[in-house]
C-alpha cells in the first residue's frame, strides 16, 4: 500500500524534556494505524505536529505524497481533545456551529449523523446523549466535509465497555468505507482489536512499527530445568532457534523462534548428555510483551 503519511526524524523538546526523538514511520493508505504507548510517550505531541497545532524542532512529514499543507489539512478530520458542544442544542444544530467554524460541511450533517448512527437522534439535545453517543457525535463532527483521513487521540477514553464497543465498531465501519484512520492510545487491547498497523513509542522513542500481526505477536516461553543448571545453560546457548535465555532460581526461561518445539529442545539436551527434570511450554501474553517493550 502507498503511504498516505510519511514521517521523517520528527523531534520535539519542551525545555530539557525530549518529547519526540527522531521518530520516523509511514502510514499506509486505507489502514487503521495505531500510535501506541504509555502516557507521556509523545503520542499527543506527535499528532499535534502532524495537524499543524505544534511546531516540530526537527524533521519533516508529508501528507498525500507531499501536497501543500493547507490542501492536505482540508482532507483530514481530527479529534484531539474532549469535544465542546452546547448541551442545550441538538446534535444537528451543534454540527451546524462546527461546520460554520470550519467553513466546511454544513450540508454534510445528515450524512455524518447517519455514519455515526445518530440520525434518528439528530434532534435530541446533547445533554440527553450517553457518553458513547457524545463521542460518536464528536467523531461525526470530525467527518464533516468527507475527509480522507481521520485522526483520533484516545477515542475511547472514559467510556464504559458498551461505549468502547460502539466506537470500535464505528472505526471498523469507517475504514471499510475507505477512510484511513490514525489512533493514538495507551490501551494495547484497543490497538490490537481495531488496527491493521502500529507504531510503539516509549518516552519519545520509536521502538517498533509495522503490521499489527507482526509487531504484536505473542511469543511462547519454554521453561527447562536439570540437576546441573549451569551445564544446561551452556548446552542451550549453542542451540539454534533460541533467541533469549533468562535464568531464575531453579530453571531457565527460553524464548524461541517460531517452529521450535519442546520435543526438539528435549532431544537436543539429550544429545548433550543432559536429562531434563522440568520442561513446560507457557504462553506469553501480548500484555507481557508490551510491558517488556515499554517498561
Amino acid at each position: 500500500m502507498a503511504a498516505i503519511l510519511s514521517i521523517q526524524q520528527i523531534s520535539k523538546s519542551y525545555g530539557p524534556i525530549q518529547a519526540l526523538k527522531g521518530v520516523s514511520f509511514d502510514v499506509p493508505e486505507g489502514s487503521v494505524f495505531g500510535v501506541l504507548g504509555p502516557n507521556g510517550s509523545g503520542k499527543t505531541t506527535l499528532l499535534g505536529i502532524l495537524l499543524d497545532v505544534l511546531l516540530a524542532d526537527g524533521g519533516t512529514y508529508s501528507w498525500f505524497g507531499g501536497i501543500p499543507p493547507a490542501a492536505a489539512r482540508k482532507q483530514i478530520g481530527a479529534l484531539l481533545e474532549t469535544p465542546n458542544f452546547y448541551h442545550y442544542l441538538s446534535a444537528y444544530d451543534n454540527l451546524a456551529i462546527t461546520a460554520a467554524i470550519r467553513q466546511n460541511g454544513k450540508d454534510d450533517r445528515l450524512r455524518v449523523l447517519g455514519l455515526v448512527g445518530l440520525l434518528e437522534r439528530k434532534d435530541s439535545k446533547f445533554q440527553e446523549y450517553s457518553l458513547g453517543m457524545k463521542q460518536r457525535l464528536a467523531i461525526g463532527a470530525a467527518l464533516l466535509g468527507n475527509p480522507k483521513v481521520l485522526v483520533l487521540d484516545e477515542p475511547t477514553n472514559g467510556l464504559d465497555p458498551a461505549g468502547i464497543a460502539e466506537i470500535r465498531q464505528l472505526i471498523r465501519e469507517l475504514n471499510k468505507q475507505g477512510v484511513t484512520i490514525i489512533i493514538a492510545s495507551h490501551l494495547l487491547d484497543e490497538i490490537e482489536k481495531v488496527c491493521t498497523h502500529v507504531a510503539i513509542l516509549k518516552r519519545g522513542t520509536l521502538l517498533l512499527t509495522g503490521d499489527v500481526n507482526e509487531v504484536l505477536v505473542s511469543q511462547d516461553l519454554v521453561e527447562v530445568a536439570a540437576a546441573d543448571l549451569a551445564g544446561l545453560k551452556q548446552a542451550l546457548s549453542t542451540m539454534p532457534g533460541i533467541t533469549k535465555m533468562q535464568e531464575t532460581e531453579r530453571l531457565l526461561q527460553l524464548t524461541c523462534v517460531a517452529g521450535i518445539s519442546t520435543g526438539q529442545i528435549n532431544e537436543y539436551c539429550s544429545s548433550k548428555g543432559i536429562t531434563l527434570s522440568h520442561l513446560v511450554l507457557r504462553k506469553k501474553s501480548l500484555e507481557a510483551k508490551f510491558m517488556e517493550l515499554t517498561s
